[in-house]
């Protein structure tokens, strides 16, 4: 993905850089921080190893869609790379990355379009939806890390 354009949402967070990995590197809790994901079907045993996935639905019931996300690169306990299916929207290459800063961290997302309709939009477009997304599911993520 070329960052160019790309938002990148920010978050400090009230825990060590490793509690925040350790939800990151639990598949089955992907619903609750990320936006739009109504539950889990099930989680590859090697998640989040490269090419493992979760297989999650979306949409609000009864209208769920069965789609999954998969791991296309990770440095763990820093950073991992998703390629997030959302049919019919296509699907979008996510960032997130986890800085250690002692007793607290800092954690970033950043995503983008990158096949199936969703292209089509223009850029700047993409992002003004994409962005609050990002916001709230950096907040999620926060209470859930800092709630444990």
């Amino acid at each position: 993905m070329s960052t160019a354009g790309v938002v990148t949402i920010t978050r400090d967070v009230a825990v060590p850089a490793a509690t925040v990995w350790d939800v990151l590197s639990d598949g089955w809790l992907y619903p609750l921080w990320v936006v739009g994901a109504a539950r889990m079907r099930d989680v590859d045993d090697h998640w989040p190893s490269v090419g493992a996935q979760l297989h999650h639905s979306v949409g609000n019931w009864p209208l769920l869609l069965d789609d999954s996300t998969e791991v296309l690169a990770v440095e763990p306990g820093r950073m991992i790379t998703l390629k997030a299916r959302g049919w019919p929207a296509g699907a979008a290459e996510v960032v997130v990355e986890v800085e250690d800063r002692g007793p607290t961290s800092r954690v970033h997302i950043r995503e983008d379009a990158i096949e199936g309709p969703g292209v089509l939009m223009p850029r700047p477009l993409r992002q003004l939806a994409i962005a609050p997304r990002n916001r709230e599911a950096l907040r999620r993520l926060a209470f859930i890390a800092e709630g444990r």
